[in-house]
């Protein structure tokens, strides 16, 4: 498939698999397919993406409050974080890989926030994770050791799963390929591991082309319940899950931002 070239600073649409590998008390695994965009916003700060709608109802849409802490700029929300936590680097690019809503429905189990410095080097990625219980939080990932292809280790601060305790740590893996004239591709790859080793690997993929009406189209047309067929998915999983007599855990209390440097 042909593709026009991708600009500086053009939103982009990924169509890609969702990964998930648990290898305790017992194997399981599934791949779905997917879709995702990966928007720069500070670029459509100043030049909007006409083919995504924008805090209003569409089939497809990007809403800010979606993010952070809800408001109505989502971008001076992780900005904001990013000054708190004495982050005063990531002035470039900001680059959003998360979910739109489909139908005006949305949910989003991790959402990244490539945060850049001017420069192109990465200043941060914050990883914004939400549970099925309505809660909310941000693992954030800085320092020396952050770049595209490096692994770096976060400790697990938040309940996702009834399967998993809120123990162990989290390693982190993203990889981009340079975005060229017909292509592009992004990976998070995310293992955990408890006290017991090794338990969980997840990973998010997709080859990556300018985001415009048409590809837009072709997605919905491939795949046009996405992010309800999201929440569907997370819940049969768990039923095969209890049916398999996983150990359910249950809600465990809300935890304060997380951080690694």
């Amino acid at each position: 498939m042909n593709h026009d070239a991708v600009a500086p600073g053009q939103a982009l649409l990924g169509i890609g698999v969702v990964r998930h590998h648990r290898l305790r008390p017992t194997d399981h695994a599934f791949a779905y397919p997917t879709w995702f965009v990966l928007l720069p916003l500070r670029s459509l700060r100043v030049q909007p993406c006409t083919a995504l709608a924008r805090n209003r109802a569409a089939w497809v849409s990007f809403h800010d409050r979606d993010h952070g802490d809800g408001g109505d700029d989502a971008l001076a929300w992780v900005d904001g974080l990013l000054q708190r936590e004495g982050i005063a680097d990531a002035d470039g690019e900001v680059w959003l890989h998360t979910y739109p809503r489909v139908l005006g429905y949305v949910f989003k189990p991790v959402s990244f926030w490539y945060c850049h410095r001017r420069d192109g080097g990465l200043a941060a990625i914050v990883a914004e994770v939400n549970n099925t219980f309505g809660g909310r939080h941000v693992y954030l990932l800085h320092g020396d050791s952050l770049a595209f292809g490096r692994d770096i280790d976060a400790t697990k601060a938040f309940h996702v799963s009834p399967f998993c305790q809120i123990e162990g740590r989290y390693r982190f893996r993203f990889m981009r390929t340079d975005l060229g004239r017909d292509s592009g591709r992004t990976v998070a790859r995310i293992e955990y591991a408890d006290a017991h080793g090794p338990l969980l690997m997840t990973s998010v993929s997709g080859d990556l082309a300018p985001l415009t009406a048409a590809s837009l189209r072709r997605a919905v047309w491939r795949m046009p319940l996405l992010t309800l067929g999201v929440m569907a998915r997370i819940h049969w999983q768990a039923l095969r899950l209890l049916v398999r007599r996983v150990p359910f855990v249950g809600k465990n209390p809300p935890t304060p931002l997380n951080r690694t440097t």
